[in-house]
């Protein structure tokens, strides 16, 4: 994919829930959420601070985090869907 996130910006694909309940009942396509874990693809250079340095994110490129509901934009490239989010979106890396 030649695609590079510009500044704080990532670009993030969403990690699939899934389609049974503990219970063993399948959820059907039309009552999924969204899920709100993802995997980081790529990530921008960062922004800079006030006296011009370059501040690098603290995600990274396969790190997987959890995001908000409505956060980022979603796009498609190369025929995936995927998001692209401020890094201030996101809320954690999942360990």
């Amino acid at each position: 994919m030649d695609f590079r996130p510009l500044h704080d910006r990532v670009l993030v694909r969403r990690v699939e829930s899934e389609e049974k309940t503990s219970g063993g009942l399948i959820i059907p396509e039309t009552a999924k959420e969204k899920p709100q874990e993802g995997e980081v693809v790529s990530v921008g250079e960062g922004n800079r601070d006030d006296s011009g340095n370059r501040v690098a994110l603290d995600v990274k490129a396969g790190d997987r985090i959890l995001f908000g509901k409505w956060s980022g934009t979603e796009v498609k490239l190369d025929g995936q869907d995927l998001l692209i989010m401020k890094e201030s979106d996101i809320m954690g890396v999942l360990a």
